[in-house]
């Protein structure tokens, strides 16, 4: 072989090498500090995109899972109140029996109870008022159709039957947004379940309210009832007298048809967020197996291209001491 000084190819090769081995270092370097097994989008392209699609997916399903606790916060609020007004409805019908059922009330403790009755009501309709985060905790009602077509209304059409309109709130649960399952949840109607329709044979009495005065002792026989035990001011509530046990006992039984469709609401949440969390894991566990690093691999690697960074700069060294042999020759 040609001794020469202009092309040292053994140089070349080793310099090759040492830059070789030094990238390979750098991205054990890398890896093990990321954590992550790809480092840059040259090294696996599919790899990348399909943890990149993973990780999408796991976030979008962090939020459906976050939506699902904001609706079960929604339900138990609604719930709650709905218990309040069970026990309020429970306390009119007990103010009824007292005002009514013993005879040696006078009109002073009668007139006692109508206040309380009176006030009950007034507190009813605030608690159907109430709102969860801006968003109405209950369906709202009008009657007679004066209030409007908003959304959240029921009112009563001209054949006296409850007309409802779209109360639904819809809680997606997939990592596909609106087109992927969801659950259903609904806002109670709360002053629905406290308004009475009576049939027109039935012996209940109106009282004065919505500028309709028909006395005690007048039925209702060619009239269609409304007896509602939410009353917006104390211009609207109705008087003890007015009122018959049955209707407590409807409205009560009306409340609490509303908690169970709140609990079967719950119900279905909970499951939903059950198996939303079981799936997170397990996207989590696919997602750790695509792109985390196998930190004892990777040591061994770094110790392996440290040790041929270093046996390659010294091979550079080595072939660079040729250029001796030939000012040896020269002199």
């Amino acid at each position: 072989m040609a001794l020469t000084v202009s092309n040292n190819g053994a140089v070349a090769a080793a310099s090759y090498y040492l830059g070789k081995n030094q990238d390979a270092l750098q991205t054990s370097i890398k890896r093990l500090a990321s954590g992550k097994k790809i480092v840059g989008g040259a090294q696996d392209p599919g790899t990348l995109a399909v943890s990149m699609k993973v990780n999408a997916a796991i976030n979008r399903l962090s939020g459906a899972q976050n939506n699902i606790r904001n609706a079960q916060g929604f339900l138990e609020v609604q719930d709650g109140l709905l218990e309040t007004a069970g026990k309020i409805v429970m306390r009119m019908s007990e103010l009824k029996g007292y005002a009514s059922q013993d005879p040696l009330k006078g009109e002073q403790d009668i007139a006692s109870y109508d206040n309380e009755f009176k006030d009950l009501q007034i507190q009813l309709h605030a608690i159907s008022q109430l709102d969860f985060n801006g968003t109405s905790l209950f369906a709202q009602f009008v009657s007679d159709g004066q209030g409007g077509s908003g959304t959240d209304e029921m009112q009563f059409n001209a054949s006296s039957t409850l007309e409802s309109l779209d109360h639904t709130l819809d809680i997606y649960t997939s990592t596909k947004g609106s087109e992927g399952s969801k659950v259903s949840i609904h806002k109670s109607s709360f002053l629905s379940a406290l308004t009475i329709l009576g049939n027109k044979t039935s012996n209940l009495k109106w009282s004065e309210r919505d500028n309709d005065t028909i006395n005690n002792s007048t039925t209702l026989a060619t009239a269609t009832q409304k007896i509602a035990l939410a009353a917006e001011s104390a211009g609207e509530t109705l008087k003890l007298s007015n009122v018959s046990s049955g209707i407590f006992e409807k409205a009560l039984e009306n409340v609490v048809y509303l908690r169970a469709q709140t609990g079967g609401g719950l119900s279905r949440l909970n499951f939903a967020g059950e198996s939303m969390a079981t799936q997170e894991t397990n996207m989590r566990a696919a997602l750790g197996r695509i792109e985390d690093v196998d930190i004892a691999a990777e040591a061994a690697n770094l110790s392996k291209y440290s040790i041929l960074m270093q046996a390659s700069a010294a091979m550079v060294a080595q072939a660079n001491s040729q250029n001796d042999v030939a000012l040896m020759l020269l002199r």
